[in-house]
Parts: structure tokens; sequence; C-alpha cells
């Protein structure tokens, strides 16, 4: 389970191993003799084996164990960025204001280093770097990991992991989103669903532990939490069939602490919100994407879980089926369910809450009140009391329409305020975006589907997506970014569940040359109401960092590091990178300059143009125009052979293809051309059955699709038109 290069871990594992078996026969007698029951753990798990599966029962009818650190006040960044929101409540907001809005004009790159990896078409930046002790900790799409002198970006050590290149069960494009620090060492959650702990001054690594099994479709993307001598991660998956979970593992030797799964299965709390005729929560789905937040006066750790599974075909799965598609609060110390907010009941159209949750407190009606925010898929961000779930702001359960076969559900949660993306298609819509050729059906948010297709807004891929929105205490403004575009449901027969296959039952993908377009928004948390917005004619896809200067930074997919006025909305400031800004912007602070960083290596998803750079900025910057450290000088980073074929064998150029369309494409398009996130089905597309087409496509690209001509050779792109023409283009006949 665990690998530790010192041997001096051994005497600790054996006396903790000692100390846990005395702890296991103590609790054993206890519970025998029933003598000092309130010391027992209130939701142990026991689990029973039957021919078929194991069934984990909770015993109930204890109260949760008191919070760790009543009197813990959680303090907004400053001179450093420790944790991947920034603080425990992920509010993304910093308190230093040397930079404003005013004086922002003199905002310029001070240093920029080039990592030399996650550069390739099939890796994803999207990590927020951390500062601390004078070092920036920042990982790439590749799961490298490196740390920089965060005053003059010099690498100060990298790590590189053994990530398996095999790897089939990964959704969304190879990424991770960030680091962990705390306890003297850096904590990374891999895409093969490991977690790492490293010495934060030397990178040596210090302990690994299994979370789960990749070849069942398990990954981890979401940067890892620590708090109080424990990791926090959730795992990925739920196009899979994974049934999800969030663990607690033990800082200084990495063992599992407490596992709450976010799927609960027969006797469990909330077990009858899936059918008692079938084993569908065991491939319920409910990943956890996100990083999550802490109250530590309360105790309580909370998270967005995600879709469920099946996503798109309801069919087999009758109910509520939670804790998928929710807002969830636990105990922090033993994984205790306290409370939870489910944001789609029976979720058929993957629109499930992948943005990280958001802690705040507020004045409301005269009472400071302790709220919650997220922001949702569905294009509302869903205001909470963090003590109890219930709304801060009203939340109205609707009537939706219905499909029996698809056991939708009669209602459906509707926030007061304003959605930040459109949740309908108009008329005017049809005319100027999908044309007088597009003759197909069209809804709003929950409209079911089953035999006929229909387009929807928003879809998966948002409303909001995973970039992390913030919250400025000074606006009492919540930032949102989101996604504006048109999302075609196809229904398609079920299969039948096999691990490590995506499970999803349906059809669904962008339609074919209609706009996608994002937004800017501030949303007052006293009512739930636009404040202002700005609209891109491109995904907004990025993450917010707002700052007592007054000021929004976002990233563009066109390599841009935008500011905004964080009062008005007005752009005060943009600089132009040589990749896509698809990671969240930092700011901190070093002799008394402060700083601002952002990771530029482009997205999959996206579309936009990959890199390897991270970019810092400050007042007065003087950093001559092309000058780039070479951030991977100290260490032979991401050295990856080229497997060539047997002499004498021949390998057919449709093979090829599979393997560049799989590096290159599956993020967008989806295995084998179909349920890809950006991008269109190929399985029915006319161009897909035109090599000329695909060709001139892959070349010069269209819409979201970016061109490769600059990423792959011409005998690499034709080798994926073959791809795309002779094996995936027939699979829709």
């Amino acid at each position: 389970m665990m690998r530790r290069h010192e041997s001096s871990v051994w005497p600790k594992i054996i006396i903790s191993s000692c100390i846990a078996f005395l702890v296991l026969v103590g609790l054993i007698f206890i519970g025998i003799t029933g003598d000092d029951e309130e010391e027992i753990n209130p939701y142990a798990v026991l689990k029973v084996k039957d021919e078929e599966k194991p069934v984990e029962v909770k015993l109930e009818g204890k109260e949760t164990q008191s919070p760790a650190n009543p009197n813990e006040k959680v303090e907004y960044a400053s001179t450093e960025w420790a944790f991947h929101g920034g603080d425990y409540y992920n509010r993304r907001y910093s308190i230093l204001n040397q930079i404003t809005a005013e004086n922002i004009g003199d905002l310029k790159p001070t240093w920029v280093t080039s990592l030399g990896s996650g550069a390739e078409d099939k890796y994803s930046g999207e990590a927020t770097p951390l500062v601390v002790d004078g070092m920036m900790f920042i990982t790439t799409g590749a799961n490298d990991i490196f740390a920089l002198d965060a005053k003059t970006g010099e690498q100060i050590w990298a790590y590189t992991p053994d990530i398996p290149q095999e790897m089939d069960t990964v959704c969304c494009g190879w990424t991770t989103r960030g680091v962990a620090v705390g306890d003297g060492k850096v904590y990374a959650g891999l895409l093969d669903a490991r977690l790492i702990a490293l010495d934060q001054k030397t990178g040596e690594l210090l302990w690994e532990t299994k979370v789960a099994e990749w070849e069942e479709g398990y990954t981890v993307t979401s940067a890892p939490l620590y708090y109080n001598g424990k990791v926090y991660t959730g795992v990925s998956g739920g196009e899979y069939g994974i049934r999800g979970r969030v663990m607690a593992y033990d800082s200084d030797l990495g063992f599992e602490v407490w596992r709450f799964y976010t799927i609960p299965g027969p006797g469990d709390v909330d077990g009858d919100t899936w059918p008692s005729d079938n084993d569908a929560w065991l491939t319920g789905g409910g990943p956890v994407w996100n990083t999550p937040a802490v109250d530590p006066e309360l105790g309580y750790i909370y998270f967005a879980t995600g879709n469920t599974a099946p996503d798109l075909d309801g069919s087999n799965r009758e109910g509520d089926n939670l804790y998928a598609n929710s807002v969830v609060a636990v105990n922090a110390e033993n994984g205790d369910y306290v409370w939870h907010f489910q944001e789609v009941h029976h979720d058929i159209w993957d629109m499930d809450p992948t943005n990280p949750v958001i802690l705040y407190d507020v004045e409301m009606d005269g009472k400071m009140r302790k709220g919650l925010g997220q922001a949702g898929k569905t294009g509302w961000v869903y205001l909470l009391d963090r003590t109890d779930g219930t709304p801060l702001v009203g939340i109205e359960e609707k009537p939706v329409p219905q499909e029996e076969r698809q056991k939708t559900a009669a209602t459906q949660p509707f926030p007061v305020g304003d959605s930040f993306v459109p949740q309908t298609i108009t008329e005017e819509d049809i005319a100027n975006d999908l044309g007088p050729e597009f003759t197909g059906e069209v809804g709003s948010i929950f409209t079911p589907f089953w035999d006929v297709p229909i387009t929807l807004k928003p879809g998966p891929f948002g409303g909001a997506n995973w970039p992390p929105s913030a919250y400025n205490p000074d606006t009492e403004y919540y930032y949102v970014l989101g996604n504006d575009h048109y999302m075609s449901f196809e229904r398609n027969e079920l299969t039948e569940f096999s691990e490590g296959d995506a499970y999803l039952g349906s059809i669904f993908g962008p339609v074919l040359n209609s706009p996608t377009r994002g937004t800017v928004t501030a949303i007052d948390v006293k009512t739930n109401k636009i404040a202002w917005q700005q609209k891109w004619d491109a995904l907004a896809y990025s993450g917010v960092l707002t700052t007592a200067g007054n000021l929004v930074f976002v990233g563009h997919n066109d390599g841009r590091l935008i500011a905004f006025d964080a009062k008005t909305g007005d752009q005060v400031w943009e600089y132009m990178m040589d990749a896509g800004a698809n990671a969240p912007s930092i700011t901190y602070e070093i002799d008394g300059e402060q700083y601002i960083s952002i990771y530029a290596a482009g997205n999959a998803l996206a579309g936009s143009k990959h890199g390897d750079k991270v970019y810092t900025f400050k007042l007065g910057g003087t950093l001559p125009e092309g000058k780039v450290i070479d951030g991977s000088a100290k260490s032979k980073v991401n050295e990856l052979t080229e497997e060539k074929a047997t002499e004498g064998e021949t390998v057919s150029s449709a093979a090829v293809g599979l393997e560049i369309f799989n590096n290159s494409c599956i993020a967008c398009h989806g295995d084998q051309g179909a349920n890809g996130h950006n991008g269109p089905n190929l399985q029915n597309s006319k161009i897909a059955e035109s090599k000329e087409d695909v060709l001139e496509r892959i070349t010069n690209g269209k819409s979201t699709m970016p061109s490769f001509k600059d990423t792959l050779t011409p005998e690499e792109m034709e080798a994926v038109a073959d791809y795309v023409v002779t094996v995936i283009s027939p699979q829709g006949k």
C-alpha cells in the first residue's frame, strides 16, 4: 500500500500497527461488554460478505464527534497562497492590495519558467500553483510536480511519477488540478488513482497509497486538501460506473483514516433513494471532481458530488439517486454524514456540480450567516446555510416535464434569482445560431429525452464546470465562469455494465457548427442576482482570483490573462501569453512586493493552444521579452520512449490513427468518437464520412476545434483521418 525510501519509517509503521491492533482489540472488548458505549464510532462500517458482493451497513444512533478546532479562525490568503482555494473556505480572495485597478497598467512579467512537461495534445494545464515558505509548487497535466523559487522562477526540485501510459479510463483529458502542502510535505493525487507525499524541501517520495484501481475506471484529478493532520481526496470517473467516495488519510504515514461513500448502499442513510430490486447503487457514480472546503469551527468538510451512472439513462435507477449531484457536509474527523442538498434529482443530463464549494460569512437581515455557495452546471449558484444545508436565498421545488421510461423526478430545485447562462432555446436562437438546416426538437433545462433526439441548454459542459469560482467580502459578490452552448441528447440502448468501460446509456454532443460562448459573472450573494456580466464568444474556462485591490483575474482560451474591476466588471488590464490560460491565477507577496502567477498550458477540452510555462507578474516587472527560465534543467522530466513496431511488422494507418486519436482527440470527441465533452459525435457526423473533410478539419480547425497542423505531422493527420472514416464513422450506420 505504501512506499518510502527512508528505512526509518518502518519502526513507525510497526509501532502504529501495534497501536492500531490494541485499539481494535479495545473497541471489540467495549462492544462486547457494553461499557463506555459513547466511545464507539456511531457510524462504524461493518463488511459482510455474501456470494456476490460486500454489503455495508452503518450502525446508527450516536452523535457525531466534536469539531477538532472550534476556535480556529480561517484567515484570508495574504503573503502566501497555501491552499488550492486560497484558504480553507475556498474563497480565492487575497487581502493583498498593492496591485489595484488604478495602477494595474504597470503590471508586467518578472519571470517566466518553462517546465518542459505536459505540453503534448493529450494533456491539459488546469493546476493552481501553491506558494509556501517562498517556494511555488505546481503540477502539469502529465502529473509531474515542480518546486520553483517563487521570487525568481528557478527550479528547486522536480518529481516525475510513473503514470501508466496505457490508461484508457480517462474521461476528460489527462490533467490534475494541483497539490496540497502541510506538515512539511507536498501531497498529490495522481491520475492512476494514487495519493503520494513528497518532502517539501527536497521532493523525495515519502509515501504513496493506492486510492483505487484505475482499471476499474477510478482516477484522481482534484487537488487534495490538507487539514489537521489528514489529507482528503475524492475520486473521479463517474462515466465508468464507479461508486464515488471521499477518503481521509493520515498525513504522516498515508494510511486511510475514514471513507465516505457518495452513493449509499442498502441500509445506509438515504439508501432508499436507489432501487431495492437491483444493484444500481454499486455502479451509481457520484465522483468528486473538486477540492473540499473546511469550516474548523463546525468541524465539517464540504464538497460537491458528480453525476449518476449511467449518466444519461435513468431507466434502471428509479429514485432521486443520492448523494449524486449534491453538496455534502461530513464530519472532518470521522467522515460521518451531516447534511446534503441535491441540485439535480435523478440526473439524466450529466448536469453534475463540479465547481468547488465556497464558504463565506455575510450579514443578511441584520444577522451574520454562515454561507456556502456552489455554482452548478445548471447555470445557477446555490446559496445555502452551511450549518444545516437550508437555503440562504430561496430555492423552490417546481414540477418539470416527465418521461416515464427515464423514471424522471417529479420536481427539480429552482433557485430564486438569476441564472448566469441561458437555460432555454428560443426561436431567435434557432434562427441566429442553428440556421435553417436545423430541424431537430429543442427544449429547456430539465426537458427529458428518450427516442427522439433533443437539443437543450445548458449541458454537460456547463453552466459552471470545474474552473473554480471566487468570493470577495468587499463587494459581497460571487464570481463564476459559465459556458453557454447547445447540446444534443440522443437515446441509445443501455449496454450491460462492464468494469472499466464507459457506462453512459445514451449519446450526447455539441450541435455541429453551433456557437459556444462564455460568461464572467458577479452574483450578489444576498439576492442571487447578477451584479455585472461579461460575455465572450469562447468558453470561459480557467477559474477566478479576486483581491482587495478591487480586482478579478480570469484566463482566456486565446492566452490572455485578463483583469476586471471587481465592483463594475470593466476590463482594466490584459496580457497575452503563448498558450491557453485555462488554469486559475494566484497572488502572493515576497519582500514587500505582490506577485500574480498563472500556469498557461492550454486545454484539450477548451481547444486552446498547449504550452508548459508559468508566468509571474509584478508592478514594474522588467523581464526582457522572450526570456524564459528552463525549469526542467535539473531533472529529466517526461522522458517517454517511442515504441517502434517489430521489424517486418506492418501497422495499418487506422491503427496508428487510433493511438493518435486517443492522445489528441478523445477528450473532446469521446471514446470511439462519441460522448465527448466539447466535440460532436463523430459516429453520426457527415464530415466523418469523407476523408478529405476530416483532413481539412484536422488541419485548419473550426469553431472550438483547434488546428493540429503545428502539432501533428501530415502523416499523423492522415492516419487519424483514416481511423475516423474507416472505424468510427461506420459505427453510426
